[in-house]
């Protein structure tokens, strides 16, 4: 038997064992959210430095007005929830994955349209840590300081005005903002 790893997998799904009932606090969070009109801002979750980095970045994101941290547990895997309603239901959801992998963006995909997901990748956005994994071996103060930098690109790349359906650049023909 071949122990090699292998440079990429194919489509495949997972089996996810059901759930009865649902996070309490996460209904009346999400039903506000949703009542609020925000725009859910999911991140990357792994325990390593770049996916720390996502994740800082995404709450400083989600203090923005109209944006707000959705629950990643609750979207995929508590598909009666109103936090899974909240994100599959939105105009738009924000995405900051930690690395190229975008794990959690790629099974956003199996839940949102594609056309309804801003991804970002933060790692491109700062360029650190390709040689580290654990976040404990960068300083809380610099892990803070890089979160705050990708957040900042991430707002301002947020704001700019976004090109017209058709390319002819008029605001008749521009996407909802």
């Amino acid at each position: 038997m071949e122990n090699a790893m292998k440079d990429q997998s194919p489509d495949f799904t997972l089996d996810v064992e059901g759930v009865k009932g649902f996070c309490p606090i996460g209904e009346t969070y999400a039903k506000q959210q949703m009542a609020d009109g925000t725009t859910p801002v999911l991140s990357c979750e792994g325990p390593c430095i770049r996916g720390d980095i996502a994740r800082r970045a995404a709450d400083l994101v989600a203090k923005e007005p109209s944006l707000a941290r959705a629950c990643h547990g609750e979207t995929f895997f508590v598909p009666h929830s109103s936090m899974a309603t909240w994100v599959k239901t939105a105009e738009q959801v924000l995405m900051i994955d930690g690395c190229f992998l975008k794990c959690h963006g790629r099974a956003l995909k199996s839940i949102v349209s594609e056309e309804n997901i801003v991804q970002i990748d933060a790692l491109p956005l700062h360029k650190k840590y390709c040689d580290k994994f654990l976040l404990d071996e960068v300083p809380e103060e610099e892990r803070n300081a890089v979160a705050r930098e990708v957040a900042d690109k991430i707002i301002a790349k947020l704001k700019q005005p976004k090109p017209s359906a058709c390319g002819c650049g008029t605001e008749a023909c521009s996407p909802k903002q």
